[in-house]
């Protein structure tokens, strides 16, 4: 199935290459997105693991997932009186930080900024034909996933997350701000988180498969595990984007 938003940077267009070099069914119990952003790995499969672990350090994104998983109905409601059209994506990006909002209504105000700007960046409105209501009545399938595996949704940073759930059988799949694309990102992720991210990895008990783009700092980075080089189509630019899939095992 697909996500209920689209994100720079999601895994759309690569998410069958990943999910094919994940461990065989059964070698792993758990499964934890540890940048969960739109989701697109998690909801390709109707279930990875018996436990399964969303996770994003973007807070308006968990309270989105949340407010799906238990409240679909509500935020249905809440977004019926929106359409696609320019003042309301506006409106939408200028109250998303306004006090008061309840998680709901500012779930809704998110959702909005997300599904119509233009190419995900949640800052320019996408002139587009997109239809905001057959997104809505979506939200009904992606809370039934959330609901049929349990999935656990959590709001951490990522080295806690990693040592908190890490097991022998577990499996984490990260997909961090890509190296040197970071200002596009809502949270802050430093050339030192990159850094960070590498040494908590090299020290697990499970295994890991990360999705980085073909930069020099990061082949140096992981040359102690298994690097594999892949191209998807460039949905804004044209053409290729050659991606790196590191894992440890």
């Amino acid at each position: 199935m697909n996500s209920p938003i689209t994100r720079i940077g999601g895994k759309k267009l690569l998410r069958k290459h990943i999910c094919k070099r994940f461990p065989a069914d059964g070698t792993f119990d758990r499964y934890i997105e540890v940048f969960g952003g739109a989701g697109w790995v998690l909801f390709y499969k109707d279930r990875h693991a018996p436990l399964e672990v969303y996770n994003d350090a973007d807070g308006q994104l968990v309270n989105l997932m949340r407010c799906i998983k238990y409240h679909a109905e509500e935020l249905q409601r809440e977004l019926d009186g929106y359409c696609n059209a320019r003042e309301f994506f506006e409106d939408a990006a200028a109250q998303l930080n306004m006090r008061g909002l309840t998680d709901i209504q500012r779930a809704a105000r998110y959702f909005i900024r997300m599904k119509l700007s233009f190419g995900a960046d949640g800052k320019t409105y996408g002139c587009n034909t997109k239809n905001l209501g057959n997104a809505v009545r979506y939200l009904s399938n992606v809370q039934a996933r959330l609901m049929k595996s349990s999935v656990v949704i959590e709001h951490k940073d990522f080295e806690n997350l990693i040592k908190v759930y890490d097991r022998p059988t577990a499996l984490f799949y990260c997909d961090p701000p890509y190296h040197s694309t970071e200002k596009y990102y809502d949270v802050p992720f430093a050339e030192s988180d990159h850094i960070r991210l590498r040494d908590t990895l090299a020290n697990i008990r499970g295994k890991f498969l990360l999705s980085y783009n073909d930069d020099d700092f990061v082949r140096e980075l992981y040359k102690d595990f298994k690097i594999e080089a892949v191209e998807r189509g460039n949905n804004l630019a044209g053409g290729k984007f050659k991606e790196l899939i590191i894992t440890n095992y």
